[in-house]
């Protein structure tokens, strides 16, 4: 207590609260959207919330105290616009079955030390590929949202530029405040739906179903280990930590196994916030920027603990605010997904396809469009690198072409 006495600050504190508001800005209006596909009553939305601000809490604390680094703890946005898709086709029990497989195998990762063997047998475009498509509804669902009020989302998305050309950090919470600015002062701001209260946990019995494994046990732990895990330790290692890691990944997993059971999708670490709390704005010593870390994980408890009044804030909003919040808020996640996916040459084909089929939405045997996605994409990848035998020929130099001379 007497260490972190001396080492606090206020730009720590600063900077653990607005990584949390920008988590919640952005990322839980998804799981708003899930709930909403699902169908789930009030109280089993409040007690996801609950269960993912808790878990990203109390991990963030002990985490950052145990290694002295900011380690920001979240919940899965990719994990969470993968359910947006599922949860109407399959029960909330049958996705509680789902968390837990994929925590137990990313525990077991985690505790295996295998994570970087398995990030290099993967190819990475595969991966960016299979974000990007459960990604692209919600870029999508942007601008299908301009139809229904055109002034708001336009001017949400006006606000998104302008702050990320001038202060793209703020840019998520800029839109966010002027867009329930716009709300109210038009009347669409659905104040009755405003409560105050506590959120108590509910608990789901799982149930498991192979299908519902295959389809979102396996493709939630891919998008947590490469799109969450990869560059949440890319961001530490950027910064100059070099906290191992499977005690972070291990952690992670089974605080989600352990939430699960109450609506918890999956925990991991954090990496656009995060970055905010491991920099220079945090403190300029970096044996001291470990204090915002602590203060994200207290900001979350504290918000957590008002489940339900988080709840009942965004479902007073409009619906084409939180299409488009949600739109703006993964503009560059999709944009960064995209990229990856077609930066290596070779495995460009492969990449384009495994978008195409996750962004298809399509459904086939019970199983969703991620786990195709994948499959055909590693399939399409294995196809066109196989390594043809000694001696043989490739088809196009099968044929001798005599070259035409060029006239003089």
């Amino acid at each position: 207590m007497n260490t972190l006495l001396r080492d606090f600050s206020l730009s720590a504190v600063v900077a653990g609260f607005i990584a949390t508001v920008i988590s919640y800005a952005g990322p839980l209006v998804i799981i708003f959207q899930a709930a909403k596909a699902g169908g789930l009553p009030h109280d089993m939305l409040s007690s996801w919330v609950w269960t993912i601000s808790i878990g990203s809490g109390v991990l963030g604390i002990v985490l950052s105290l145990r290694y002295k680094v900011p380690i920001i703890i979240a919940w899965s946005a990719p994990g969470s616009a993968l359910l947006v898709t599922m949860l109407p086709d399959i029960s909330m029990n049958q996705a509680v079955g789902a968390y837990l497989v994929s925590s137990v195998i990313i525990l077991l990762v985690g505790l295996s030390g295998a994570f970087d063997k398995i990030i290099r047998k993967l190819p990475a475009a595969i991966s960016a590929g299979m974000l990007a498509g459960i990604l692209f509804r919600f870029g999508t669902g942007l601008f299908v949202s301009v139809k229904e009020q055109p002034w708001l989302v336009l001017a949400m998305l006006g606000t998104y530029l302008l702050f990320k050309r001038m202060m793209p950090r703020y840019a998520v919470m800029a839109v966010l405040v002027v867009g329930v600015a716009i709300a109210v002062a038009s009347g669409e701001l659905h104040s009755e739906a405003l409560v105050i209260g506590l959120a108590t946990p509910v608990w789901t019995t799982p149930e498991f179903s192979w299908q519902v494994i295959l389809g979102v046990a396996f493709p939630l732990m891919m998008v947590s280990l490469t799109g969450q895990f990869v560059p949440g330790m890319a961001v530490l290692r950027n910064d100059g930590y070099q906290t191992p890691a499977s005690p972070l990944i291990s952690s992670s997993a089974l605080g989600s196994l352990l939430l699960a059971p109450f609506g918890c999708h999956g925990l991991n670490l954090a990496a656009i916030t995060a970055a905010i709390c491991t920099g220079k704005e945090s403190h300029e010593d970096p044996s001291k920027r470990y204090v915002a870390g602590i203060f994200g994980g207290v900001f979350y408890l504290l918000l957590g603990v008002f489940g339900a009044t988080l709840v009942s804030i965004f479902t007073a909003f409009p619906a084409a605010l939180i299409a488009a919040l949600a739109g703006l808020a993964l503009l560059a996640a999709i944009g960064g997904a995209l990229s990856a996916a077609m930066s290596v040459p070779e495995d460009r084909e492969a990449a384009l396809i495994t978008f195409l089929v996750t962004a298809s939405g399509m459904s086939f045997l019970g199983l969703s469009a991620a786990f195709w996605g994948l499959i055909f994409g590693i399939a399409a990848h294995l196809l066109l690198t196989l390594k043809r035998a000694p001696g043989s020929l490739p088809v196009s130099s099968s044929v001798p072409i005599k070259e035409k001379q060029p006239a003089r």
